[in-house]
């Protein structure tokens, strides 16, 4: 096989007899997270491997995406229209089919480093084969236990009559991985770098766009170009809601945001759109929450509750949908350059990317950014950036534009002042955000192929070990993200400080830890940044109920030494730089107030707090109850909405999987409740107002006793979630299926 040569395939199965034929039939083959994963090559890969045992495969990734099936009859019967709806014509990954059936081969072994949060609990197979490894730290890993062959999907369209590929949803890892397994095929290691090309791609920009050449074998043709995986997004609550509105007071205007995927993501920016385009309402809510007066010098000091106007700039390992919602919105509007000098420059506010200084030139050389008699090399700079307006060209010190020569020789003032003719009217190259990789729901993939090319570079891409660290360019990055806020999700916090995020105590991987140490680590290293971890107080609900604030907990992802700033549905803990009793008080005051008291008790007998000490008036009533009377006014206006950037889901789907879902958490949490209320729906009748929910999950004639119970277990659903509307209120789709019968 010939390395390095960009050849095209249309035939996967020749594609794979040749990498085997290239480096054997012991392969340790990688691949990135999520969406950048080549599923026909992958599957062709794993089928040859469950066809010959004497071919032994590893599979490293994570993020194996999942088209979702449900575990019991009855979730089936509510997934399998959504699923066929939204993800039609998304294939699937043959080796995860088995790995869940649990008949994977025995030649056949998978190693993920991120997994989706519970998916693997309770597996012995996953837990044990799972890389604990920092997202900056995979390409490492997986190279060390093996690496041979590397897949990822990739994107294409024509550039000046050339074909170009970009890692367009994927670069985070596979810049990194590319040019270390180059380095090891010059020491003589047989490797192959596969690119699978995919037309329904965005082509996106920044570091991501490459040659043919950086792939040994590229696949492509129209069965390449098979529709995305595209997951629907996640019902927002209030108590979510309730914590994107206490985070959004701590973003400042002219600052860096990283938001992640999820409820959490989306609140926040709901938050924020609240803040920006309803200002006068978002002021009179976090007035009567008690935000403002609370934490009044939190907010005056680090945060803002202002409008956007400088509007904000994007610095997140995943680029979602919750910023291309911040786009439309004006908010993630501030440009930043790759150039020291004019980032400088800029956050003196002595340039903007709209505007340029007549002076520019004269500051750029008090800079020594260019020579005083420009050279080649500064006109490009000064060129690449607009700086200088576009059709000029260069020769021998002189700028020529059109028939008139200008002199480049800046030591003479009346040069100097006829070069500012030359200056262009606004700054070019410059990016809202800088993203490693992303994922997101159909929209976010047609909003973004929709765009001008121009428009679309506005959204750069980059290697993980450029977005989520400092290092090789601490100044340039430095300068980008200022005033950031890196903030992340949690699932329980210590009265102390420290964070799990990705295991239990028991040792069983929730997820795993990706990125969130090093924009930890950021959030303490980046002068004027912070980091704010979001947690959700409680968990379960009944009995089963627990809250997530504890004393103290087997697993820590974030210690105590690198705590700031935690943020629950009952407010902020500010923790940076607070001795040890202060710590504890202000994590104890976002607690449920269901817990608060035993979690003084703790800290009390382990001498952490004073025995007089009593929780401040207004922190005892952190109740759900209390979120639901200050919000549900602005619900029922139409603000904090479930899902605040649409979905993919139909009103009966999104009614169905709440009252199951509901269902679901009552049996768990008060079990007689359930039972009692079980036995009462088997002797009522069958409502009208339930025909169609039941149409809709093919239970209407029941055939069986088992699924006369499951019909039953449908209105119970409804009726325990008050979903079971009169006939006069029924969803439009409902009250004419009723009508018509």
């Amino acid at each position: 096989m010939k390395e390095n040569s960009g050849m095209i395939y249309d035939d996967v199965k020749k594609c794979v007899d040749e990498v085997i034929n290239y480096v054997g039939k012991d392969i340790t083959y990688s691949m990135t997270l999520a969406l950048g994963k080549p599923i026909l090559f992958t599957n062709e890969l794993y089928n040859r491997a469950k066809k010959d045992p004497t071919l032994k495969l590893k599979i490293i990734t994570a993020l194996s995406l999942e088209i979702p099936k449900g575990s019991s009859d009855l979730e089936r019967r509510l997934m399998k229209p959504i699923v066929d709806r939204v993800f039609s014509g998304v294939p699937e990954f043959e080796y995860m089919i088995d790995f869940r059936a649990g008949t994977l081969p025995e030649n056949v072994e998978c190693f993920e480093f991120y997994s989706k949060a519970g998916s693997n609990l309770n597996n012995p197979v996953a837990q044990q084969h799972h890389l604990s490894s920092h997202y900056t730290h995979v390409v490492r890993d997986a190279l060390a236990l093996g690496t041979n062959v590397f897949g990822e999907l990739i994107a294409y369209q024509e550039i000046n009559g050339k074909t170009m590929y970009s890692m367009a949803c994927n670069p985070d890892i596979c810049l990194e991985t590319v040019r270390l397994m180059r380095e090891m095929r010059a020491n003589g290691h047989k490797l192959v770098i596969i690119g699978e090309a995919n037309k329904k791609m965005p082509f996106m920009y920044g570091d991501a766009v490459v040659e043919a050449e950086t792939y040994d074998m590229i696949l492509q043709g129209p069965q390449f170009d098979y529709e995305l995986f595209c997951p629907p997004k996640d019902s927002v609550a209030l108590s979510d809601h309730m914590i994107g509105l206490n985070v959004s007071p701590l973003i400042k205007d002219g600052g860096t945001i990283q938001v992640g995927i999820g409820a959490l993501g989306d609140a926040i920016v709901s938050g924020l759109i609240l803040r920006n385009e309803h200002n006068a309402l978002y002021q009179e809510i976090l007035e009567k929450a008690g935000i403002k007066k609370r934490y009044d010098k939190l907010i005056s000091r680090w945060g803002d509750t202002g409008t956007f106007e400088k509007g904000l700039y994007g610095s997140s390992e995943m680029f979602v949908d919750a910023f291309m919602q911040m786009y439309k919105s004006k908010i993630l509007k501030r440009k930043v350059f790759d150039s020291i000098p004019l980032m400088k420059l800029i956050n003196a506010g002595k340039l903007a990317a709209d505007y340029i200084p007549s002076d520019i030139l004269d500051q750029l050389i008090e800079m020594k950014a260019v020579h005083r008699k420009l050279k080649a090399k500064d006109f490009a700079f000064l060129s690449e950036f607009g700086i200088l307006k576009q059709g000029l060209s260069y020769e021998n010190y002189s700028i020529i534009d059109g028939d008139v020569r200008y002199s480049t020789d800046m030591n003479d003032e009346k040069n100097r002042l006829e070069l500012r003719k030359l200056l262009g009217k606004e700054l070019l190259k410059g990016t809202v955000i800088l993203g490693a990789f992303f994922l997101g729901p159909k929209a976010f993939y047609e909003a973004l192929n929709s765009m001008s090319e121009e428009e679309r570079k506005l959204f750069a891409m980059s290697g993980v070990e450029k977005v989520n660290q400092l290092y090789g360019g601490e100044e340039l990055r430095t300068l980008q993200r200022k005033d950031s806020r890196f903030i992340n999700t949690g699932m329980v916090a210590s009265i102390f400080g420290a964070i799990a995020s990705d295991q239990l105590e028991n040792g069983q991987v929730v997820s795993g830890i990706g990125g969130q140490y090093n924009f930890v680590a950021m959030g303490h290293v980046l002068p004027e940044a912070r980091t704010i971890i979001m947690i959700k107080s409680t968990k379960g609900s009944g009995k089963s109920l627990k809250s997530n604030i504890v004393f103290n907990y087997g697993h820590c992802s974030i210690p105590k030494h690198m705590r700031d700033i935690v943020v629950t549905e009952y407010g902020i803990a500010d923790l940076r730089s607070k001795p040890e009793k202060q710590v504890l008080v202000e994590m104890i005051n976002i607690a449920d107030s269901r817990f608060q008291k035993q979690l003084v008790e703790k800290a009390k007998k382990a001498g952490k707090l004073p025995l007089d000490y009593e929780i401040p008036e207004a922190y005892r009533n952190n109740t759900p109850q209390k979120i639901a009377a200050l919000l549900k006014p602005y619900q029922a206006q139409g603000f904090f909405p479930q899902f605040p950037f649409g979905t993919d889901l139909t009103e009966v789907d999104i009614t169905l999987a709440g009252a199951l879902k509901g269902l679901k958490g009552l049996a768990k949490g008060n079990k007689l409740k359930f039972v009692k209320g079980m036995l009462l729906e088997a002797f009522r009748p069958i409502p009208k107002s339930a025909q169609y929910y039941l149409e809709r999950m093919n239970l209407v004639h029941p055939s069986s006793f088992n699924e006369k119970m499951m019909r039953k277990t449908v209105v119970f659903a409804l009726r325990n979630a008050n979903s079971l509307p009169s006939s006069t209120h029924l969803p439009l789709q409902v009250s004419k299926s009723v009508e018509s019968k």
